[in-house]
């Protein structure tokens, strides 16, 4: 008996009504792009793993998907290498490509290569595919879909106020009430220094990350295997305003502290550190810039904010759809030199990220997807034979003309069947056409919802469905 074939884990096909819901997010995004000056580029969904390794961290790069070499790719190992089975040395010598994890390393890539040819400061949109070896679960997929923006070759925070802006109006078209959390890598850098481990700077941020999604004991757990010590925990701790601990142990810890008292607090603990005011001072700028701007979306500052990514290196972004449990739908951050690890030094640049799958996922939830959506054919016309279907080539070529969508059933089956495929397309309207309109040179038309039927010519026919 022949198998059922299936589709990875973690992936997706998409029915045609997802798809126009899908391109409804692509659509608006892309508009707001354009409003703000991004131009679109696109890279390759292989990249060579020297371009990927080492720009997402220890963990990132064990979600990599690897492809193997073409032809013979175990001919140079030893059955000695084999025996040995590990597997993360193996991978090198027997996999020189992997599918691309994020749009932004890409993208850097993209800016060295093409330095000579870009104008900068550069900005540009992405919407493309990107992988992932997770466990899928719940709004996290193994292949989903990014919408970038980024700018590359200017240091100034207008950048990052610009980008805020576009959440917004983005979300706001979407009708999706969100929270805008803002942080700054340069004060999780101060909050390491002025512990006294400014070497663990990185370790502090992506344990902090992890927040949400493993819960703050199992953080203190990640900072003690990281070999951070309990007290310098503790003071990390405090600055959240979660009170002394019971003891030296792990304990359970309440949630984060209001945002006013956790801000006024990093204040106190940054005095003394340059690096921590200047992050300080950066989030005042954008705060003051925005506070002006009519943005309808909630800010939030949000010190436990750290995005794992290695290459962050100032302001953080991350969006969170109000009232609904979902991950991140939206974020980004500076990152200062991400193109120099190519070979292009100084060129700092600042991104944001939608993903597209997770916003859908939202959209879906609320129930705020166009009424129309998944509406393609307007008109269809009913094939009755060979003459009445010539004559109706005729006119779905002027209706196409008018840019109306139309289409004719391509057999003269029974009505009935050619009626249900209209239903089940949800066309609103059917024209027929049998041999007295030919001779009258007129179209009876039918209305699906209301079943009214009634007789016009071509130019009428038009008008109307141009209304509709």
């Amino acid at each position: 008996m022949t198998s059922i074939p299936s589709i990875p884990k973690g992936t997706r096909d998409f029915s045609p009504i997802e798809m126009e819901r899908r391109n409804y997010i692509f659509d608006t995004i892309k508009k707001v792009f354009h409003l703000y000056g991004f131009m679109q580029i696109e890279t390759p969904a292989m990249e060579n793993l020297s371009t990927l390794l080492g720009k997402y961290g220890e963990e990132g790069d064990k979600l990599l998907f690897k492809v193997l070499n073409s032809g013979d790719y175990l001919s140079k190992i030893t059955t000695e290498e084999l025996q040995q089975k590990e597997s993360t040395k193996l991978s090198t010598r027997i996999s020189e490509k992997g599918l691309r994890y994020d749009l932004t390393v890409p993208f850097a890539r993209y800016v060295v290569q093409n330095r000579n040819d870009i104008t900068f400061p550069f900005k540009r949109y992405q919407m493309q595919p990107v992988w992932r070896a997770d466990r899928p679960q719940k709004s996290r997929y193994r292949e989903f879909y990014q919408c970038d923006a980024d700018v590359v070759g200017s240091n100034s925070l207008l950048n990052e106020v610009e980008l805020i802006k576009i959440i917004d109006a983005v979300f706001t078209a979407l009708n999706i009430s969100v929270t805008i959390k803002i942080n700054n890598r340069k004060i999780l850098a101060g909050i390491a220094e002025e512990l006294g481990i400014p070497d663990k700077s990185l370790d502090i941020a992506i344990a902090i990350d992890k927040i949400d999604k493993i819960g703050w004991d199992n953080v203190v757990k990640e900072l003690l295997n990281k070999g951070i010590q309990q007290d310098s925990i503790d003071k990390l701790f405090s600055i959240f305003d979660f009170g002394e601990p019971e003891s030296k142990t792990i304990v359970s810890h309440a949630p984060p502290a209001p945002s006013d008292i956790v801000y006024n607090n990093l204040i106190e603990f940054l005095s003394n550190s340059v690096i921590g005011k200047t992050g300080i001072d950066e989030y005042n700028k954008i705060q003051e810039y925005t506070s002006n701007l009519n943005i309808k979306s909630r800010i939030e500052f949000d010190a436990s904010l750290a995005r794992g990514l290695n290459y962050y290196t100032g302001t953080i972004i991350e969006v969170k759809a109000n009232n609904i449990e979902i991950g991140s739908i939206c974020g980004g951050g500076r990152y200062d030199d991400l193109t120099g690890i190519f070979g292009l030094p100084n060129v700092s640049g600042v991104g944001i990220s939608f993903g597209a799958d997770r916003i859908y996922d939202v959209l879906k939830t609320i129930d705020k997807f166009p009424k129309e959506s998944g509406v393609s054919t307007k008109i269809l016309f009913i094939n009755f034979g060979k003459q009445e279907e010539k004559h109706c080539l005729t006119l779905l070529t002027k209706i196409r003309q008018a840019g109306i969508n139309a289409e004719i059933f391509p057999d003269a089956d029974k009505l009935k069947k050619q009626m249900n495929y209209a239903n089940n397309k949800n066309i609103p309207f059917v024209a027929l056409i049998g041999e007295n309109e030919i001779a009258e040179n007129t179209i009876t038309l039918k209305d699906m919802n209301s079943g009214e039927q009634k007789k016009m010519n071509i130019e009428e026919l038009i008008c109307l469905l141009n209304v509709k």
